[in-house]
């Protein structure tokens, strides 16, 4: 005589293999999410190594070379601190091995930039020329999204420390016509954290 399975049995069944999906359904979205959360993260990772790989090789190749401002010549080849051009400090100078094969291009290796925080955004302004015509307009590139405070010190020469803290020796602020002993930067990330690296400068300006 065949067996077979009573209503009751069916719907226990039903029930046991519904709740198996339904966890294995909430330990699938649960590893996903979290997927999505790491190659999020990775991204931003990777996003804060290449804004200071390129912070570092622009302090770094500074060079003592005056740009002109607004078609006016001064002899500024280094200027931070706090400034109306954007949210908080800011830090100008003319950089040098601005690549250019043979001199193909109609430029020449050095470049101007400025980095700034702009409505919660590290920027980073340059141009193809050092000196350009009145009313020019530098391009403007986003190197990190999510910064509360972006801050810049100097360790200046003695002639140079005007703003300075006798303790640490940075000051807060520079507009000199030599090249800093050295430039930190700090700046407070929602993602990271506070981030200060500090770099030195020889008074040649190559990378030291």
């Amino acid at each position: 005589m065949q067996k077979g399975f009573t209503l009751l049995e069916i719907l226990i069944a039903m029930a046991i293999f519904t709740l198996i999906g339904l966890a294995s359904t909430g330990l699938l979205t649960t590893v996903i999410d979290s997927n999505d959360l790491s190659s999020e993260r990775f991204q931003k990772l990777q996003q804060l190594q290449r804004a200071m790989v390129i912070l570092e090789r622009d302090i770094q190749q500074a060079v003592p070379r005056a740009a002109r401002i607004e078609g006016e010549q001064q002899n500024v080849v280094m200027a931070g601190g706090e400034s109306d051009m954007g949210d908080g400090d800011t830090l100008g100078f003319v950089r040098s091995g601005w690549h250019n094969p043979q001199y193909m291009l109609p430029r020449s290796t050095l470049q101007s930039v400025v980095y700034r925080l702009q409505d919660g955004k590290l920027e980073r302004l340059y141009s193809n020329y050092v000196d350009n015509v009145i009313g020019h307009e530098p391009k403007i590139r986003v190197l990190l999204d999510n910064i509360e405070r972006f801050d810049v010190e100097f360790l200046s020469h003695q002639e140079n420390a005007d703003d300075s803290d006798s303790e640490s020796g940075w000051s807060k602020s520079y507009k000199g016509s030599v090249l800093p002993k050295a430039v930190a930067i700090e700046f407070d990330s929602k993602d990271f954290g506070t981030i200060r690296r500090e770099f030195a400068l020889t008074p040649g300006g190559q990378q030291s």
